[in-house]
């Protein structure tokens, strides 16, 4: 059986009479008749009840008929399907992303793409850095938002583009403020308040790229460096901030995470800056991720320069 049979079945189902559907398909009738005839017994069924004055269709042949339908109409969406594919119009794109993407760039990006290409299927997965290097290298993520790796640990077959800079912040509790603790009532945090007070951190294991700027941002004022509690995720940290256990550095658009008991205070002098950028495979990579990197670039100025910072 194949797409031509079937075709030519439903020419005769619709006609029910071999001369007007072989007129139909542009052949003679006996090629028809002796196609149908190569069909029913392929499938080991009969189609359609003969005689001299009638056609018509068994019970079987009358149900199949919605059937072929359906085959031939996806049969004919194939070349058009084909085009959306290569255009990037259709198909599916896997985006991992760290936590604090989804306060910054993510939101913003994932928008604009799915406002240009709404048939894509887009599937998103939270993961920190290394864990999203690993799934690109193991092709089970298409592109990832990541804070940005150094140069010399950036794996051969992976690309990547910087997409925004922004300063780290302090995030304390809101008590410190309310209660007048020395240091936590003005606009900005000096850098020696901050280090005296217990720090909440990321284990480097899971973060070695933040964790080794905040450690190097303690070395480089004379500070001793130690980490009071570690967690996972820069919600829970925050989380933590709130209940009054310590203090955090953290991107400026994390300030967008409004949690009751946290508040953000700028630090005073020169404070660290931290990169987020988008990493994936350039070999084989898809039109649909060509597309969504074509967004990004797009973007990308106007991430930058807005400014979510406030107490």
């Amino acid at each position: 059986m194949n797409l031509r049979q079937i075709r030519q079945f439903v020419a005769v189902a619709e006609e029910l009479h071999f001369g007007r559907a072989a007129e139909r398909l542009h052949m003679t009738q006996p090629p028809l008749s002796q196609s149908i005839q190569a069909l029913e017994r392929d499938l080991g069924i009969r189609l359609f009840e003969r005689t001299r004055r009638s056609v018509r269709l068994t019970a079987v042949g009358a149900e199949w008929l919605a059937h072929a339908r359906r085959v031939l109409e996806t049969a004919d969406a194939l070349p058009a399907v084909a085009r959306q594919l290569a255009a990037g119009q259709l198909g599916r794109l896997r985006i991992s992303f760290v936590s604090t993407a989804d306060y910054s760039v993510l939101p913003a990006i994932l928008g604009r793409y799915r406002a240009a290409y709404p048939d894509v299927e887009i599937k998103l997965t939270e993961a920190t850095s290394d864990r999203q290097i690993e799934a690109l290298l193991g092709e089970d993520v298409d592109v990832g938002f990541v804070i940005a790796p150094p140069p010399a640990s950036l794996h051969r077959m992976l690309t990547y583009r910087p997409i925004l800079q922004e300063r780290l912040v302090a995030a304390v509790p809101r008590q410190w403020i309310e209660e007048g603790r020395e240091g936590f009532g003005g606009k900005t945090l000096q850098p020696d308040i901050f280090f005296s007070a217990p720090l909440i951190l990321f284990p480097r294991s899971s973060a070695p790229v933040f964790h080794d700027l905040v450690s190097a941002y303690f070395y480089a004022h004379g500070a001793p460096f130690s980490v009071f509690q570690e967690a996972i995720q820069m919600q829970t940290i925050i989380g933590l901030v709130a209940s009054g256990l310590g203090v955090a550095l953290v991107p400026e658009s994390m300030t967008r995470l409004q949690r009751v008991g946290a508040a953000y205070l700028p630090l005073a002098g020169n404070v660290p800056e931290i990169e987020t950028g988008l990493i994936w495979r350039e070999k084989g990579k898809s039109a649909a991720l060509e597309n969504f990197l074509s967004v990004t670039g797009e973007m990308s100025v106007r991430l930058q320069t807005e400014r979510p910072f406030h107490r």
